[in-house]
C-alpha cells in the first residue's frame, strides 16, 4: 500500500548540503513538512528558505545526545509528531589506513555509526508508542563492499547495516518501519576525488527519489544502482580467489584514484580535523 507524503513530518539530519538537502527538497516538493537538522545552522536556514512548502531549519549535532534530542523535540513542538526520521549525517576520510589520523577515525565512527544509533534510540520509542513511524538511514554501498582507502568509513557503514538489522528484529510488529539506503559514489563534496568503480556516478537527486519512494512504500534495503546489492551478496558465495577478482573489477580502489589528496583538503580539514561537525553526507 502506497503512502502519501502530504502532511507527513520528516526530520532530516545533515540536511544543509548534499544528499540531505536533496532529500529535504524532494520531500518538501511532495507535500511533506520537513525539518532540516544540521550543525551548520546558518547554511541549513539558507537552504530551508529556498525550498518549497513547509520547511524549517534547526541546530543538530548528531554526536551530542542533548543536541539531537533537542532537535527532535523542537520538530515535534513546531511541526508535530515525527513520522519519518532520515539519518543522513555522515563523514568520510580517504587514504591509506596507516596514515589516517586518529581524530578522523574517531569522528567517522561517532558521526556515521554512533550518530545513527543515537537517532534510532531517540526517535524509535515515541514511534513505537504511537504504533507508527519510519526511520530511513543513508548508509552506503560500503556497507557491503570495502573499497581500498575507505577502511574506517566502510567499517562504520557495515556497522550501520548490522545495527539496523538487529533493531528491525526488535521492532517487528510494532508499526515502526526501518530502511537502509546504500548508494554507490554520489556527486557530493564528501566524495571529491574518489572513483566510482564499475558503477556510474550518482546524483543527490537520485538518492532523494529513492528515499521518497521508501517513505511511500517502505522496505528494508535499497541499493543504488539496484544491481550492487545482489552483486555483493552473490560475490559472497564465490571461492575467495574468484571473489577477489570480481571485487577488484567492480569496487573502486580509492588509493589508486587519489594520488594527490589536495582535492579533499578543504572538506577533510573542515570536517575531520577539528571540533566542528557540519554533518555532511555522501
Amino acid at each position: 500500500m502506497s503512502r502519501t507524503l502530504v502532511g507527513r513530518v520528516v526530520a532530516v539530519t545533515g540536511g544543509a548540503r548534499g544528499i540531505g538537502r536533496a532529500v529535504a527538497a524532494h520531500l518538501a516538493a511532495g507535500g511533506a513538512h520537513v525539518a532540516i537538522g544540521d550543525r551548520d545552522t546558518e547554511q541549513a536556514r539558507a537552504g530551508a528558505a529556498q525550498l518549497p512548502g513547509k520547511v524549517e531549519a534547526f541546530d543538530c549535532d548528531v554526536t551530542d545526545t542533548s543536541s539531537f534530542s533537542a532537535f527532535l523535540e523542537a520538530v515535534r513542538e513546531r511541526l508535530g509528531p515525527i513520522d519519518v526520521l532520515v539519518n543522513n549525517a555522515g563523514l568520510m576520510w580517504v587514504g591509506p589506513f596507516e596514515q589516517e589520523p586518529e581524530e578522523a577515525a574517531r569522528r567517522q565512527i561517532e558521526v556515521n555509526l554512533h550518530g545513527t544509533i543515537r537517532g534510532v534510540k531517540l526517535a524509535a520509542p515515541a514511534m513505537r508508542a504511537r504504533g507508527s513511524g519510519h526511520i530511513v538511514t543513508i548508509a552506503s554501498a560500503a556497507a557491503r563492499l570495502s573499497p581500498a582507502g575507505e577502511s574506517t568509513y566502510a567499517a562504520t557503514k557495515h556497522g550501520v547495516l548490522g545495527y539496523m538489522s538487529g533493531v528491525r528484529s526488535e521492532l517487528r510488529g510494532s508499526g515502526v518501519e526501518l530502511s537502509v539506503v546504500m548508494p554507490g559514489v554520489v556527486e557530493t563534496e564528501l566524495a571529491a576525488g574518489t572513483a566510482t568503480g564499475a558503477a556510474r556516478l550518482l546524483t543527490p537527486e537520485e538518492v532523494a527519489r529513492a528515499v521518497a519512494a521508501l517513505v511511500r512504500r517502505p522496505r528494508f534495503e535499497v541499493s543504488l544502482p539496484a544491481y550492487v546489492g545482489p552483486l555483493a551478496r552473490w560475490a559472497q558465495v564465490l571461492p575467495q580467489r574468484l571473489r577477489d577478482v570480481l571485487l577488484r573489477l567492480a569496487v573502486p580502489d580509492q588509493l589508486a584514484a587519489l594520488p594527490d589528496k589536495r582535492v579533499r583538503h578543504s572538506y577533510e580539514d573542515r570536517n575531520l580535523s577539528g571540533p566542528r561537525n557540519t554533518g555532511e553526507e555522501l
